[in-house]
C-alpha cells in the first residue's frame, strides 16, 4: 500500500448559540473545521482533523511511502520542517496528516483504532466544556441541562475575567449537575486560555476556593511559563492543567521538570501520535492526561489505550456539518464503535453546499489575544470586548 495524494476541505461547527473565551467571543457560534484526508493505491482514504498550513512541504515526507508506517512517517513528517520549525500551525498540519495516517492503518487491518492502539474498553469518560462565556444565565443552565441529560457529571467553564461572575456560573452549573445526579457533588473547572499573570491567578481562584471546589484551573497563565504555572500551582488548592497549546515534546519538559502541571493536555488537532508520547511522558511522571477538542475523535480512540487518562472534553453534542461519527455519548462517556479506523464518514455534498462560512479575517474572538490581556485592573463584564 502506498500513499498517493491528499486533499483538503473545510466545513463548520453549527453551534446555534455565541461560543468563545476571555479572549473573545463568535457571536453566530459558526467556527471553521479543516479537514485532510489522504489517499492510497488501495483505495483506503484516511481524514484527519486540523490545518493545510505548509501541506505540500509536509506532504512531501510521506508521499509514496506505506502509511502503515505511521509512527516513523510521523517523525519524517517532523524532520520535514525541522529548519523552520514545526510549532504551532505547521504542527497541526502534521498532526491532521498523521490522525490520517493511523485512520488508514486501522482500517487496512479492519479494525477501529481504538482496538488496533490496544484498547480494551470502548468507553471514554467524558466532561463538559461549552465554550460559554458568551451565554446569559438562562442560557447557560440551558446548555448544562442538556449535558447532564447525557450523564455528563463534570463541566469546565470559560472564564477569567470577573470573579463575582465566574462563582455565580460556577454556582449555576454546580447545581444543575448536582441536581441531575440527586445533590451529588460534579467536578468543576475553570478555564481562563492564558488571561492572567500569577498573581492574578492566585488572587482569583484563591476567592472562589472560598466557597467552591475546583477540580482544575486552566492555563491560567501563558503557555510557556513553567515558572509561573508552578507559583499558581503552589498558591491554590485546585490542580493546574495545561498544554493544549503545547506542540512537541520539547515544550513539555519544561513544565514536568518543574511541576508546574498537574494535569497534562493535548489537542486533538496535534494527531495521535503526539498524544501517545505525551501521554507516555505523563505517565512517567505519575500525572494524568485529557485531550482537548471539539471533536477530539482521534484521541478518544487513543486514549482507550493509556493508563493515565483521566478525562476528554465534551464540547458540541452534534458533529461538525458534513459529518457523521460512529461515537455517542451516554451516561457521562464517549461509546466509540466498531467501524473499522475512526468511524468518520464525510459528506462533501453537504459541506460544499454550506454557504454560511464563518469570517477567516475576523479581527477579533478567541483566536485572539486581546490588547490587554494579562494587565486589567478592574473586571471586564462583556466577554466580547476582551
Amino acid at each position: 500500500m502506498r500513499i498517493t495524494a491528499y486533499r483538503t476541505m473545510t466545513t463548520v461547527q453549527v453551534w446555534g448559540r455565541p461560543v468563545g473565551d476571555a479572549n473573545g467571543v463568535f457571536a453566530d457560534g459558526v467556527v471553521p473545521v479543516p479537514i485532510v484526508m489522504v489517499d492510497t493505491d488501495e483505495g483506503i482514504t484516511g481524514v484527519g482533523l486540523g490545518p493545510h498550513v505548509e501541506i505540500d512541504t509536509v506532504f512531501a515526507a510521506i508521499e509514496g511511502e506505506d502509511p502503515r508506517g505511521v509512527t516513523a512517517l510521523y517523525d519524517r513528517m517532523l524532520r520535514q520542517t525541522f529548519k523552520a520549525g514545526h510549532a504551532g500551525a505547521v504542527f497541526g498540519t502534521i498532526g491532521a496528516l498523521d490522525t490520517a495516517l493511523w485512520d488508514i492503518k486501522a482500517q487496512a487491518a479492519g479494525e477501529p483504532l481504538w482496538r488496533l492502539l490496544g484498547g480494551r474498553d470502548r468507553r471514554v469518560p467524558a466532561y463538559a466544556s461549552g465554550l460559554d462565556i458568551g451565554l446569559t444565565d438562562d442560557e447557560l443552565v440551558s446548555a448544562y441541562q442538556v449535558y447532564a441529560e447525557h450523564g455528563l457529571r463534570a463541566a469546565k467553564l470559560k472564564g477569567g475575567l470577573d470573579i463575582d461572575r465566574d462563582r455565580h456560573r460556577l454556582t449555576l452549573v454546580r447545581d444543575v449537575l448536582s441536581e441531575a445526579r440527586h445533590g451529588s457533588r460534579p467536578g468543576l473547572m475553570l478555564d481562563v486560555n492564558e488571561a492572567w499573570t500569577r498573581k492574578q491567578a492566585v488572587r482569583h481562584v484563591c476567592e472562589l476556593e472560598r466557597t467552591l471546589d475546583l477540580t482544575w484551573i486552566e492555563e491560567p497563565v501563558r503557555r510557556w511559563d513553567a515558572e509561573g504555572l508552578a507559583v499558581v500551582g503552589k498558591g491554590i488548592r485546585a490542580s493546574v492543567a495545561t498544554g493544549e497549546n503545547l506542540t512537541g515534546l520539547e515544550q513539555f519538559r519544561p513544565l514536568l521538570a518543574t511541576g508546574a502541571v498537574d494535569i497534562v493536555q493535548t489537542a486533538a488537532v496535534w494527531g495521535v501520535t503526539h498524544f501517545l508520547r505525551v501521554s507516555a511522558l505523563a505517565h512517567a511522571h505519575d500525572l494524568p492526561v485529557s485531550p482537548i477538542g471539539t471533536t477530539p475523535v482521534a484521541l478518544l480512540h487513543a486514549a482507550t489505550s493509556v493508563p493515565n487518562h483521566m478525562a476528554s472534553e465534551l464540547q458540541d453534542l452534534h458533529p461538525p456539518l458534513g459529518m457523521s461519527l460512529d461515537t455517542y455519548v451516554e451516561d457521562g462517556a464517549f461509546i466509540l464503535g466498531d467501524t473499522p479506523g475512526l468511524g468518520i464518514t464525510v459528506d462533501h455534498n453537504a459541506i460544499n453546499g454550506f454557504t454560511r462560512r464563518p469570517d477567516a479575517r475576523a479581527a477579533e474572538g478567541p483566536h485572539t489575544r486581546p490588547e490587554h490581556a494579562g494587565r486589567r485592573l478592574l473586571p471586564v463584564t462583556d466577554a466580547s470586548r476582551g
